[in-house]
């Protein structure tokens, strides 16, 4: 991994500013910083003002592990042109089918860890976050809720994050295709992705050479992105030089707000 922000990295923010490209961001741990509470997610003054500008002059999108309508009231009225909720599959074709299954597997997996302390389990309808950021043995907690997904009766898909597992139908889509379509529906030549988690990997790992740029909060020797920043709060120092090289906003529906 390489860092974004050296000078000789720049240099292809520069590039990037002047070439029809789509920046996309992941929300908690990218843009807000990670807390205790998840209800308490938020960006700070500063990034929430960058942002917006960057949104003014940029097409952008905000791909979140969220419920669309839960990231979206956290964006502090950012004209984001396209936000996905629930991993990459909210908006999506198959949402009546993946919200059956989530209908079936949430009171399972209550019945499951009703017993395990500490264990917090966010229904966000089209799929499932297992949190156990409270429990004093987590590393027996997250065996537990690893053995409660694998018992059910329909097959999930799990991905892991910061002291929570995410549980979403095995056929949904990925952040990754979701970035990928967007990619491709407003016709850019390259995305820039930000993220920060195990999450994001679905996105770090697609081969795209020369049409991906992916950069992840804080090295890490297992991640898949090319490109890094030491910390969270580098994102603001990220969004200023974005938002120094493009001085106009984007004409035309560019600029409308945030939509599907």
């Amino acid at each position: 991994m390489k860092a974004l922000l050296s000078p000789a990295n720049r240099v292809l923010l520069d590039q990037l500013a002047w070439s029809n490209v789509l920046l996309a961001f992941d929300f908690d741990g990218t843009l807000a910083p990670i807390v205790a509470n998840r209800h308490e997610a938020a960006m700070r003054a500063r990034t929430a003002r960058l942002f917006s500008t960057v949104c003014e002059r940029y097409p952008s999108a905000v791909i979140s592990g969220r419920a669309k309508a839960d990231v979206a009231r956290r964006l502090s009225g950012a004209k984001v042109r396209y936000l996905i909720g629930n991993h990459g599959l909210e908006p999506g074709t198959r949402l009546g089918s993946f919200e059956r299954q989530v209908v079936q597997a949430h009171p399972r997996l209550e019945a499951a860890l009703e017993n395990v302390p500490g264990i917090d389990i966010e229904n966000k309808r089209y799929s499932l976050a297992v949190h156990y950021r409270r429990s004093r043995e987590k590393a027996r907690a997250r065996d537990a809720i690893r053995r409660a997904i694998a018992d059910l009766p329909t097959p999930m898909r799990t991905i892991p994050g910061k002291l929570v597992i995410n549980v979403v139908p095995e056929a949904a889509p990925s952040k990754g295709d979701a970035l990928v379509a967007l990619r491709d529906r407003t016709e850019a030549d390259i995305a820039m992705y930000i993220g920060d988690d195990v999450t994001d990997e679905d996105v770090f790992r697609l081969d795209q050479p020369g049409r991906l740029f992916t950069v992840r909060i804080g090295r890490s020797k297992t991640s898949a992105a090319r490109y890094y920043l030491r910390e969270q709060q580098e994102i603001d120092t990220l969004l200023e030089h974005l938002v120094a090289l493009r001085v106009e906003p984007v004409a035309g529906p560019r600029r409308r707000g945030a939509r599907t």
